[in-house]
């Protein structure tokens, strides 16, 4: 909210006393953070022509949310055309049915570029016939594991989100949408971050996520758009909610009790996949130019609401280490983690030899950073103000058996006795 101040040397301030100089930076600092949702300049002559359906580029479409953007739009009849970027084949991808079938689509065109690089950019962006431009280039072409190193994230994230950025303006791009993380909030217990939330990244994954938007915020002419998911679930997760699933079905071939650090109050707040994608496509066209938004839903998931839905589809029992255990862990966390991996990998293991499953992508590896005392507690109601609706506004057992069948379809899961 802006603020009204009066003439004299001091006047209040949300309740405080401050001087003149402060008045100044205090209203520097609202105007910024107005300016979060107004329209910033970019190229006024591009308008998106939704009398014919758009051209969209998706890059980094293979993976998670990419596959299932794909799906969407070419089972929404959304578009004309729909050009896929990535560096892994789909083929190699371990693509369920629905998701095959997308790709397989005749208006769905894959080339595999390398978009670290100049020349893969410019293969990813030209279009055969003369003059034609992407409507919208979605990019969720980004390093997605924890525990990289700087010189990765710096090259895989910052580097290439900056390379994709500058072809979108170098090729008349009607829009430009930015998937990033939520992880870019300052972790808080009490309070769900809304946009104008303090930034302070708390893995480094998100602390080049950042780095990446601020750069492309400074891109001229660059029609962008930011999207901050909280946790992504759903067909094909296999880094959000799928780990917690995977070491579900190990407690239960083990034959014990799950115990898991801080408490169930701890916030792990969700957001389904398919909703990240109705949410890119709608702020490709309802939203102004230079805003951000979190994708959240409203169910505000904990890891008591979580652990609920397990114990239904394992027939297990969870419990929580405690606030003390869990402080004295956090202050070991490497060599914490190292243990609860070991404990878990070897009996994932042993469960997909007896399924006669060679290769799978699903992992319970957790990285250290994602078992530290973060909550991710989420506000996603802005974006509903520009109209946009949740379809799964809370997280439930069948959408958590999703990410089991997906996986268990293709023999990548194996089946509980």
């Amino acid at each position: 909210p802006f603020y009204f101040f009066s003439f004299c040397s001091r006047a209040p301030i949300d309740g405080h006393l401050c001087t003149r100089q402060e008045r100044r930076r205090e209203f520097k600092a609202s105007t910024r953070r107005q300016r979060r949702h107004t329209q910033k300049p970019y190229n006024n002559n591009y308008i998106i022509n939704m009398a014919a359906k758009p051209k969209v580029l998706v890059l980094g479409g293979v993976g998670f949310i990419g596959r299932n953007l794909v799906t969407y739009l070419v089972e929404s009849d959304l578009c004309s055309y729909i050009r896929v970027v990535d560096k892994v084949l789909p083929a190699t991808a371990f693509l369920g049915a629905p998701h095959a079938a997308a790709f397989a689509n005749p208006i769905v065109d894959y080339k595999q570029c390398n978009l670290a690089s100049d020349a893969g950019v410019n293969r990813a962006y030209t279009l055969e016939e003369a003059g034609a431009k992407f409507d919208v280039v979605v990019n969720l072409a980004a390093e997605t594991k924890y525990g990289q190193t700087d010189e990765v994230y710096n090259e895989k994230i910052l580097g290439l989100s900056v390379k994709v950025a500058q072809g979108a303006v170098r090729f008349q791009a009607g829009r430009f949408i930015e998937v990033s993380t939520a992880q870019v909030y300052e972790s808080s217990s009490k309070k769900a971050a809304k946009e104008a939330t303090k930034l302070d990244p708390w893995t480094s994954l998100a602390r080049y996520k950042l780095q990446a938007e601020q750069a492309l915020r400074n891109i001229e002419g660059l029609p962008l758009v930011v999207l901050r998911p909280s946790i992504v679930y759903g067909p094909g997760d296999c880094a959000g909610i799928a780990p917690r699933v995977i070491i579900g079905a190990v407690y239960k071939h083990l034959g014990k009790k799950m115990k898991l650090l801080w408490d169930g109050s701890f916030r792990l707040n969700t957001v389904h996949v398919r909703d990240v994608s109705r949410a890119i496509w709608h702020v490709a066209f309802n939203v102004p130019v230079g805003s951000t938004w979190n994708v959240s839903d409203k169910g505000d998931t904990t890891q008591d609401s979580l652990n609920t839905i397990l114990e239904r589809i394992f027939g297990i029992r969870t419990t929580y280490a405690g606030k003390i255990m869990s402080t004295v862990a956090s202050k070991a966390l490497k060599e914490a983690t190292e243990y609860v991996n070991d404990k878990h990998l070897k009996p994932w293991s042993d469960l997909c030899k007896n399924a006669n499953i060679a290769n799978t992508p699903l992992t319970p590896y957790l990285d250290p950073e994602l078992l530290s005392n973060n909550s991710t507690y989420i506000d996603g109601t802005a974006l509903e103000g520009t109209g946009f609706t949740y379809e799964s506004p809370v997280i439930t057992e069948a959408l958590i058996r999703q990410i089991q069948d997906y996986y268990v379809q293709q023999n990548l899961f194996p089946v509980a006795p």
